[in-house]
């Protein structure tokens, strides 16, 4: 019996929150533009656990921050760990797939 009201998709809710965990450090870094960022917010508001995961890694960015003396990373090294963080967001979400 259709209630009129979608069912939630679980595999779309994962992959969406990973997408939004990966960009995370851009919208802490003010590195997107207001799409990304409007996107990234409304997906925090709705979402507790990916609001957690914020909470922890803007404590994380501002702890380091004190500890470097706001020294900012040289650019090669942040495109790295962008890579590297993208590269095991989708490590993950290949896994996810294949194990279900």
């Amino acid at each position: 019996m259709s209630t009129g009201v979608p069912e939630r998709d679980e595999q779309f809710e994962m992959l969406d929150c990973s997408a939004v965990v990966a960009d995370i450090w851009l919208l802490l870094d003010d590195e997107c533009d207001a799409g990304a960022r409007d996107r990234l917010q409304g997906h925090l508001d709705g979402c507790p656990s990916c609001l957690e995961h914020y909470g922890v890694q803007r404590q994380l960015k501002e702890l380091i921050s004190r500890k470097c003396g706001n020294d900012a990373a040289p650019d090669g090294l942040r495109e790295r760990l962008r890579l590297e963080i993208r590269r095991s967001v989708t490590i993950r979400q290949t896994v996810y797939r294949t194990e279900q």
